[in-house]
């Protein structure tokens, strides 16, 4: 059977077995995303004043026409319907200002791959109230919501959307995810094999290249897709992972996360003899964070954005904690932040028992060396505003 293809993106079997699998941890317990997003929250609301920049550009059509907003890798936690919210917001502001009585329908699609927990998500939906009444009941609403909403399952690197149907794309802490690890860093017959290694942050230059290349081809899917869909006077805000070193195999605060304590209990299990080296070097996270350079790259390559705004953004650490001081809390919280992101492609690939194994192996470690990671775990984001061109 042939590869199926879309826009000229190829879906290999590898990128499909990701898409079916791919999830932030779903759920209400200690190891979910719901309970571990909270550092997400805080660097999104740092941001709220670069959000609204982007939104005073959209292009306002007659309030006849529904205003639509879409959420790519919204996962399954309240920070999305608080973003969509504030969106929602700002724009019937901006519409009472040029003098209209009654703001335009409003469409809200959140939007991630099948295998998300949507069913969280839409618990915490708030009910809908019929948004026919003033701007000020709309602004006033805080216990309902004013918009429409509906689930998109599918993968952001692919269309979604009917050609000219969203007026403001969101999408963040979600694009450094590639669609698929590179065949070739698992490919023993290749300079790229990461061997040793779970992630490329400190692997060798081929292997960062690899997924380099990846991150690119990707992210000019992405941005083909959603030049189709949005309309004439839409404009899209992107945050990301990324990195300030010009080095791919430096990776900043996600090769802190995910190359030192989480690479180190995966040896503990080889050398433990509880999986073998092998079955350590078939699993690579499908992480990458780019410079600002190799953001840049791509959208100008593909040319059917302006950038409005391109930056690096200090984002702060991915923990939470309350005593930073106590070590065992830094050590859980670290621990649970890395589940709650990786957990399930662990689960898939060593099995629920081990990866308890794994994860309690991480939490040992990172308790033990506590106030360096509350000293040096730091992230940086790219962050991106774009219109059609």
């Amino acid at each position: 059977m042939a590869p199926a293809e879309d826009n000229n993106i190829v879906v290999s079997k590898s990128n499909m077995k990701l898409e079916k699998l791919l999830s932030m941890k779903g759920g209400k317990g200690e190891a979910s995303y719901v309970n571990n997003s909270q550092a997400q929250a805080q660097h999104a609301r740092s941001m709220l004043h670069l959000l609204k920049e982007t939104l005073d550009v959209v292009q306002l059509n007659s309030p006849e026409i529904p205003f639509v907003v879409a959420d790519l890798g919204c996962s399954c936690g309240s920070n999305t319907l608080y973003i969509i919210d504030v969106i929602i917001k700002h724009m019937i502001k901006r519409y009472e200002a040029i003098g209209y009585e009654k703001p335009p329908e409003f469409s809200a699609f959140f939007s991630d791959l099948p295998s998300n927990d949507f069913n969280t998500l839409f618990q915490l939906l708030p009910p809908y109230v019929d948004g026919g009444g003033t701007m000020e009941e709309c602004l006033a609403s805080d216990s309902h919501r004013s918009y429409f909403a509906a689930g998109v399952p599918g993968s952001f690197y692919r269309r979604l959307f009917p050609a000219r149907s969203i007026d403001v794309f969101y999408s963040a802490f979600s694009l450094h995810w590639l669609s698929q690890v590179p065949d070739i860093v698992l490919d023993k017959r290749s300079t790229a094999y990461n061997k040793g290694r779970i992630f490329i942050h400190g692997a060798n230059e081929s292997t960062a290249n690899a997924y380099r290349k990846q991150f690119q081809t990707d992210l000019a899917g992405f941005l083909r897709s959603r030049s189709l869909e949005m309309k004439s006077g839409g404009s899209m805000f992107l945050v990301c992972l990324g990195r300030t070193s010009m080095d791919p195999t430096d990776q900043g605060g996600a090769g802190l996360l995910f190359g030192a304590d989480f690479q180190d209990a995966w040896d503990d299990l080889v050398q433990e003899g509880l999986i073998t080296s092998e079955k350590r070097d078939n699993f690579n996270i499908p992480v990458y964070a780019p410079s600002l350079q190799d953001f840049k790259e791509v959208v100008e390559a593909d040319g059917s954005f302006v950038i409005n705004k391109l930056e690096v953004f200090k984002g702060g650490s991915p923990l939470v904690v309350n005593h930073p001081d106590d070590a065992p809390e830094v050590g859980r919280a670290l621990a649970n932040s890395c589940r709650s992101i990786s957990g399930v492609l662990v689960d898939a690939h060593i099995g629920d028992r081990l990866s308890e194994e794994l994860f309690t192996r991480v939490e040992r470690r990172a308790t033990s060396h506590a106030k360096d990671i509350i000293e040096h775990l730091q992230f940086f984001h790219i962050v991106a505003s774009l219109s059609l061109a």
